[in-house]
C-alpha cells in the first residue's frame, strides 16, 4: 500500500505555500484581507465544495497539507471553519457558491457560543453538537452521532452581532453569540458529526504547521545567539529540549495524516482517529511552544519579536475544537477503557 501523498496533493501544498510568501515577515499579525484574498484565489476556501457548485470536489486528505501551511504562516483567518466545517454543512447551491466566492465563515459547535473571528465572519455557524462517541461524551473532538443543533447567522460589514470576549490570542478574537440567535440549519446527525470532526482535524493540521515554524525559529535563534563565546544551541540542555520537541512533533504528524484519510473516507474509526490526532497535535505543539519560550528567554515574551504570534496561536488552538482532555476521554471510551462520561471544554483549564 502506498502511504505517500499524490502529486496533486503536494502541488496544492506548494500552491498555498507560494501564495502566502511575504505575508508573515514582521512581528505584527498578517493582514487578514490579503491572506484571505490569496487563499480564495487559490480555491482553498471552496476546495471541498462539489464541482457542480463551482468547487474543486476535494476532501480533507487533499487539503490537509495546505492547512498545515496556513498554520506555518499563523494566518489570522477562519480557513478551517470555512473550508472544512462550513463546506460539510452548507451544501446547498447558494450556500456552497458563497464558499467558492470567498465569503468568510466562522463556526463554533461545542455549545459555548464563543465564535472566533466574529468581526471577519460574513456567515456564522453556531451549534451544540455532541462530540466524541455515542452516549454523550462531549467536547467537540471527533464529533459523534448523537444529533445536536446548528444555527446560521448572517453578518453585516462587522460580522454577526457578538459580545466581545477576552481572547488569549489577540489575532484570533472571540465573541459570544446569544443563545437561540439565527435560523436553524437542517442537517443529518451524521453530517453534523462529520463537520465537527473536520474542525478538529483542520485545527490539528494547523497546530502541526504552527509548531514546525516555532521550532524552526528557535533552532535558528539558538544557533545565532552566543553565550560564553559559543552559540547557546551547542549546550547539551538546549539540544535535548529541542530534540524532545522535534520528536513529539514528528510523532504527531502521521496521526494527523491518518486521521485525514479516515475523515475523507468517513470510516467507522474516524471519530477515534481524529480525536487521537487533535490530542497528539495539541500536546506536541504545546511541547514545542514550551521549549521555544525557554530557549528564547525573555525575548520570547516580547511583542516586538514575531515568535509570540505562533505561541499564542498554539495555546489558543490547543483548546479549540476539543481539548486534549476531551480527546483522551473519547479515546478511552472508544477503546473500551472507561465508560463514556461528560467532558466540558468551554472555559476553564484542561489539565
Amino acid at each position: 500500500m502506498d502511504f505517500a501523498f499524490t502529486p496533486e496533493q503536494l502541488e496544492l501544498r506548494e500552491g498555498v505555500r507560494d501564495a502566502l510568501k511575504g505575508l508573515d515577515g514582521g512581528p505584527g499579525p498578517v493582514d487578514p484581507a490579503a491572506a484571505w484574498s490569496r487563499l480564495s484565489g487559490l480555491g482553498l476556501t471552496g476546495a471541498l465544495v462539489a464541482p457542480e457548485h463551482g468547487g474543486l470536489g476535494l476532501d480533507e486528505l487533499d487539503v490537509v497539507l495546505g492547512l498545515e501551511e496556513t498554520g506555518w504562516a499563523a494566518l489570522p483567518v477562519p480557513v478551517v471553519e470555512t473550508a472544512l466545517v462550513a463546506a460539510r454543512l452548507l451544501t446547498g447551491a447558494e450556500q456552497a457558491g458563497a464558499l467558492v466566492a470567498g465569503r468568510r465563515v466562522s463556526a463554533v459547535l461545542d455549545g459555548s457560543g464563543l465564535l472566533p473571528w466574529p468581526g471577519q465572519a460574513e456567515i456564522a455557524l453556531v451549534g451544540d453538537v455532541p462530540g466524541g462517541v455515542p452516549g454523550g461524551v462531549r467536547g467537540g473532538v471527533g464529533g459523534g452521532a448523537g444529533g445536536g443543533t446548528v444555527r446560521v447567522l448572517a453578518g453585516g460589514s462587522a460580522g454577526p452581532a457578538a459580545e466581545p470576549v477576552p481572547a488569549l490570542d489577540p489575532a484570533r478574537p472571540l465573541g459570544r453569540i446569544p443563545p437561540g440567535a439565527g435560523a436553524a440549519l437542517a442537517a443529518d446527525p451524521a453530517v453534523l458529526a462529520r463537520a465537527g470532526r473536520a474542525g478538529a482535524l483542520g485545527t490539528a493540521a494547523q497546530l502541526i504547521g504552527l509548531a514546525a515554524r516555532a521550532l524552526e525559529m528557535t533552532v535558528s535563534y539558538v544557533g545565532e545567539r552566543t553565550q560564553f563565546g559559543v552559540p547557546v544551541g551547542s549546550f547539551q540542555a538546549v539540544k535535548h529540549q529541542l530534540a524532545d520537541a522535534h520528536l513529539a512533533l514528528e510523532m504527531a504528524r502521521p496521526l494527523v495524516y491518518a486521521a485525514a484519510w479516515a475523515q475523507a473516507h468517513d470510516t467507522p474509526s474516524a471519530s477515534r482517529d481524529v480525536a487521537a490526532a487533535k490530542t497528539r497535535a495539541s500536546d506536541a505543539a504545546a511541547a514545542v511552544a514550551r521549549a521555544a519560550l525557554q530557549c528564547h528567554g525573555a525575548m520570547g515574551y516580547t511583542r516586538e519579536y514575531p515568535l509570540h504570534r505562533w505561541l499564542t496561536r498554539i495555546w489558543a488552538l490547543r483548546a479549540a475544537w476539543g481539548t486534549p482532555a476531551a480527546g483522551r476521554a473519547v479515546l478511552a471510551a472508544q477503546l473500551g477503557l472507561v465508560a463514556a462520561r461528560p467532558v466540558t471544554t468551554a472555559g476553564g483549564t484542561d489539565e
